[in-house]
């Protein structure tokens, strides 16, 4: 297929819309199932890149979970705890490594990856199918599927839920072009290898990063370089657990995705993990009562007459001082950032939601002060010397 033609572009009175070659030459894409829209595509075409490259950086199958041109969750296939295990809702399923990469990247920010587009680095198997069909998702991307894996995942959305096969030889044009406003931008595409090397520059007092902590900064890394900048990305045990895109200001950004972390590692909480829900409740309602439950809203869903719908008792007050205190538990967390940080407040904040390592460009006229910081708490940085901008 060379020209496929869309029901529109990313608004409906965007028309005509469609996506081709611009060479004459075959698409790499193939549609098995259902019509992907504009927006499917973007996110299609940037989490493959991304599933790819973190495939090939850690040796582990990958997943990411996107959602309007920017990941809201990406792992690696590393098995998953039983805590993980019971807030991912997959405490009574087998797991390949597949599975538990996309377990890992939906479960990071529930919320943001409702309705999301799925890239697989691996052949799609089953065991991930019957993740994915219990989740409101708008389609998936993979190089390929198994037989049953296609069977269940034809059945989602009522047959239109959206399948499609990327050829993972498949190699664009080393110039990428777009046009804004009847002008053309051409540039070189951003075919950066990022790998341990570029960790190699530590200019803290704390020299140290275990080999864990350079896959956590390396999958931090390659997620940023496919995430709308401003961004910096969270990452523990293989998997973003928080995700900050699209801001204008860098700390607003950290902020942003510091408090994804936070609610990741509050969902472990003893509090949460004993909330005992009505029989019945969707999963989608249960992750939005979960979020507004360890909110300063939480009032919402205890008053009486709401939490008798939500759950079969009611739940205690998730007090502020016992939040900081299972908060101040979280540690060795990765933090990587797509361009310098300009103060050393970002670092004040990282640290509260317990980052260890840290990488970035550096660059910053303060990055004395930024250093300084990192000492202060033992924090172990590197400059990469590359800065990740996506647009």
């Amino acid at each position: 297929m060379k020209e496929m033609e869309l029901k529109y572009g990313c608004n409906p009175n965007q028309k005509p819309s469609r996506v081709y070659m611009a060479d004459g030459s075959e698409l790499p894409i193939e549609v098995i199932c259902g019509r992907p829209g504009y927006i499917n595509l973007l996110d299609a075409l940037n989490g493959w890149q991304l599933v790819k490259e973190l495939k090939k950086a850690t040796g582990l199958p990958a997943a990411t979970s996107f959602k309007h041109v920017s990941p809201a969750g990406a792992a690696v296939g590393v098995e998953l705890s039983d805590t993980l295990k019971k807030i991912y809702f997959t405490d009574d399923v087998e797991l390949t490594p597949l599975a538990s990469a996309y377990a890992r990247a939906r479960g990071a920010d529930r919320m943001s990856s409702f309705g999301d587009f799925i890239s697989l680095s691996d052949e799609c198997d089953k065991a991930t199918a019957l993740l994915i069909k219990k989740e409101v998702s708008d389609g998936i991307i993979a190089p390929g599927y198994s037989d049953e894996a296609l069977e269940i995942l034809k059945a989602k959305k009522n047959g239109n839920y959206c399948i499609l096969k990327i050829d993972p030889d498949y190699k664009p044009e080393p110039t990428e072009r777009k046009q804004v406003f009847g002008v053309t931008f051409e540039q070189g595409r951003n075919e950066l290898d990022i790998n341990t090397a570029l960790l190699s520059n530590v200019v803290t007092e704390n020299k140290e990063l275990p080999d864990s902590a350079k896959r956590d900064l390396m999958i931090s890394l390659i997620t940023l370089k496919y995430t709308q900048s401003n961004s910096v990305c969270y990452v523990k045990d293989g998997q973003a657990i928080g995700i900050g895109a699209g801001q204008q200001s860098r700390i607003h950004c950290t902020r942003l995705a510091g408090n994804k972390a936070d609610i990741w590692w509050l969902r472990q909480s003893p509090q949460v993990l004993g909330l005992q829900f009505a029989d019945g409740i969707r999963r989608a309602d249960r992750d939005n009562t979960i979020d507004v439950y360890i909110s300063d809203e939480h009032d919402d869903v205890l008053r009486e007459g709401t939490w008798q719908k939500l759950f079969k008792v009611k739940p205690p007050v998730f007090t502020k001082e016992q939040q900081k205190e299972w908060l101040a538990k979280n540690s060795d967390v990765a933090l990587g950032s797509d361009a310098f940080f300009p103060f050393g407040d970002n670092i004040e904040r990282a640290k509260k939601s317990g980052v260890k390592y840290i990488a970035q460009p550096g660059g910053s006229v303060r990055d004395d002060n930024v250093i300084e910081t990192c000492n202060k708490y033992g924090i172990a940085m590197s400059f990469t010397g590359i800065r990740l901008f996506h647009h």
